[in-house]
């Protein structure tokens, strides 16, 4: 999609996200389960931590952070129309990072054992993983995918999508300064720090039977990734006229809470579940096993950097002339976990888990209105 040429917000007719205004892209590679006979399955994706009520159809959580003391400069600027950025590299098969830099911590892996919360330790920190997790998780895998926080003020995107934007600098600490505190001089503009959760659900795939005999991990990226260092994401910004200017400057109470941002419109779980894009490629990627990564892409292990895929190899290159309407229900996944708080007992997320009995709400942009006399 040209962001030049279309508006996400405009061009939109609804929304998988909570808040109705927001209409923008969130892409990432997906995952799949490389079988012991070759064969690959998409590995299902399931609802996080705290995102009832419902159970969301796979899909991503996208958090939204405003910057906090020590950070010099708190203004926050929303971004604009036309605005994108990616992060991480698709060709990367090595760890190849150093650890002192923001990069080492923009992608990482979180694998949940059982009865785990989800909510302990900053992702990216000790305990996660830049690679894919080399191990069973009993309760899936979560990808944390970070953005960066500064903008140079005058470019929505650049030839590789990512010069126009940049890390803060200075010694990274703990929170929502894991990559330092203010924004270099090349980029002084801040913008929300943009941070997407994907939990892939792993549990089907669980059994010993089923992994190498040599000590690897079976999964593996649509791209042929099986490293897990290649995980990327991009973004384009598709927000409502001002309504994400709005909610930075209103909603700083940091608990993730949609109906605690009340100048923002919340949708319940079954409209979220239902916006669905037609398949516009005639190709089957998913519930059931491939011969072959979709697109062809070829397994690439590393450690040198990976190739792009050949473009002989027959596989779909444009859009179906008619593309096939989604009649089936929306495929939902029982998470392991609770994803609200039904008000019965004590609330174990420390405040960050919503109500069951959450409803829809209308957005209040401002204050309610003065009463006035009526002139005489």
């Amino acid at each position: 999609m040209d962001p030049s040429n279309v508006d996400p917000a405009k061009a939109s007719t609804c929304t998988t996200c909570r808040f109705a205004e927001d209409k923008s892209n969130y892409w990432t590679a997906v995952l799949f389960f490389k079988h012991p006979n070759g064969s690959y399955i998409r590995v299902p994706q399931m609802a996080n931590h705290n995102t009832g009520p419902g159970l969301q159809a796979g899909g991503m959580t996208i958090y939204y952070f405003q910057p906090r003391a020590p950070t010099k400069n708190l203004d926050i600027v929303a971004f604009a129309p036309g605005f994108r950025m990616i992060v991480g590299h698709p060709l990367r098969r090595a760890d190849d990072i150093p650890t002192t830099s923001p990069d080492y911590r923009q992608t990482s892996f979180r694998c949940f054992d059982e009865r785990d919360p989800g909510n302990n330790g900053v992702p990216g920190f000790p305990g996660d993983s830049f690679h894919l997790p080399n191990k069973i998780c009993p309760e899936g895998i979560r990808s944390n995918i970070y953005f960066p926080q500064c903008w140079d003020g005058v470019n929505l995107d650049s030839p590789d999508h990512s010069s126009h934007v940049a890390f803060p600098e200075g010694p990274a600490s703990s929170g929502l300064q894991i990559f330092g505190t203010d924004c270099p001089a090349t980029h002084p503009v801040r913008v929300p720090l943009l941070f997407i959760e994907i939990i892939w659900d792993t549990r089907p795939f669980n059994d010993p039977e089923l992994w190498p005999k040599d000590g690897s991990q079976p999964f593996v990226y649509s791209m042929g990734d099986p490293t897990g260092f290649g995980q990327h994401a991009d973004y384009l910004f598709g927000w409502e006229g001002d309504s994400l200017q709005r909610a930075m400057d209103v909603c700083t109470g940091g608990d993730g809470i949609p109906w605690n941002c009340p100048v923002l419109t919340t949708q319940d779980m079954d409209t979220m579940n239902n916006c669905r894009q037609p398949n516009k490629v005639d190709e089957v990627v998913e519930s059931e096993y491939l011969e072959r990564l979709p697109g062809c892409n070829p397994v690439q292990e590393g450690p040198v950097s990976a190739t792009l895929a050949p473009e002989d190899c027959g596989a779909h290159t444009t859009w179906a002339a008619s593309p096939t309407p989604v009649t089936e229900p929306p495929s939902v996944v029982t998470p392991p976990w609770n994803v609200c708080w039904d008000g019965q007992g004590t609330d174990t997320s420390g405040g960050l888990a919503p109500r069951c009995d959450s409803k829809p709400t209308k957005a209040n942009s401002g204050p309610a209105p003065v009463a006035t006399s009526p002139s005489l």
